[in-house]
């Protein structure tokens, strides 16, 4: 039996959201069309919108339908001259100057917030940041369903979410911008997301995502992730128990309650996922975007560590779906392999 720790990445679809998509199939309508069945797919169209706006608390905002959190940062960043910090994720840093400083926590300082782009959440170490008055514009993506918060409070102009973060399907999401924003699109067409994104929306897409916001928003107000927090403490305390030396990078700031980002100088972490990986446990060695690439994480030399600690990363993401017991198992596993490395060590350093 395998069990899924990599809920960063993508999440498993949720039921309810399938049976949203199945039902979207029905629709066969343009939302464009002026005719009965147009008007019907206009219809569950806007009342996805207003889901997906409810769960963002994001009522009265302008919420834009796209193919996921990259094309949404790509719509308000290309060709603006604006700053972020080396710790974002690199849809964010493809169109930034990553210079703003990241201290050893994670944390990052913003002189400017109008010309500023900062996440709310970090994917690879989950460390959250206090976003300031008049930013920008925000990744929401890892905080998104997990923590709760209301875009309209935030004080942000634009910001980036992907339905597959929180149980929706994978190639869609959304840009919400503050009411009144101007925004020139990205990708041009019939008009369109109110002019702003042009092409024939992807109502089953839309409707799972608006299933799974709800879901998530349920989740959240269930305490779910309060439980969540509760379990991954209790693992961060066992893998210390385990290697007094390992490092949990950002522990010192707040996180999202499910990420833990473990070091363990020397052990790498793309050798740690293959072999948890045989045990029957999905992890990661860092953002899934990055995957198969043999380089030092941005986000943890930005933080200060070195290249052999950055490499030895692992990110154990977990959920509300998951128990103690499958917790456990993962560290009973963990820990059988770090036993092994560690003995080899000893003993290539006694030759």
């Amino acid at each position: 039996m395998r069990t899924y720790l990599d809920w960063n990445a993508t999440t498993p679809l949720r039921p309810e959201v399938k049976a949203a998509m199945v039902e979207a199939m029905e629709i066969g309508g343009n939302p464009s069309s002026v005719h009965t069945e147009g008007r019907a797919a206009k219809r569950a169209l806007e009342r996805a919108r207003e889901q997906v706006a409810a769960a963002l608390g994001a009522e009265g905002a302008d919420v834009v339908f796209t193919s996921g959190a990259t094309e949404a940062a790509a719509m308000v960043l290309a060709g603006r001259e604006v700053r972020c910090a080396a710790v974002e994720h690199s849809a964010v840093k493809a169109w930034c100057n990553a210079t703003l400083p990241v201290d050893p926590d994670g944390v990052v300082t913003v002189d400017d917030p109008a010309t500023t782009s900062l996440q709310l959440a970090n994917n690879e170490t989950g460390v959250m940041q206090d976003l300031p008055q008049g930013l920008g514009s925000s990744d929401l993506t890892q905080a998104f369903g997990k923590v709760p918060f209301a875009f309209n409070w935030l004080g942000v102009t634009a910001g980036f979410v992907s339905a597959h973060k929180l149980g929706g399907p994978k190639g869609i999401g959304a840009l919400i911008l503050r009411k009144g924003t101007d925004m020139a699109p990205l990708i041009r067409g019939g008009g369109q997301e109110q002019g702003r994104r042009g092409g024939t929306e992807n109502l089953i897409g839309i409707m799972g995502f608006a299933a799974a916001a709800t879901a998530a928003q349920r989740d959240l107000d269930a305490g779910l992730w309060a439980e969540v927090e509760a379990r991954r403490d209790a693992l961060e305390a066992r893998l210390l128990d385990i290697a007094p030396q390992a490092i949990i990078a950002g522990k010192g700031a707040r996180r999202l309650p499910n990420t833990t980002c473990l070091l363990t100088s020397g052990w790498k972490g793309e050798t740690q996922v293959m072999q948890m990986d045989l045990a029957g446990f999905a992890i990661s060695a860092g953002s899934a975007c990055s995957s198969g690439k043999v380089r030092a994480s941005g986000t943890l030399q930005a933080m200060g560590y070195d290249n052999q600690l950055s490499q030895s990363a692992i990110r154990i993401s977990i959920s509300p779906t998951l128990g103690d017991d499958q917790i456990n198992r993962f560290a009973d596993a963990w820990e059988k392999a770090y036993a092994r490395w560690r003995d080899r060590n000893m003993a290539a350093a006694s030759v």
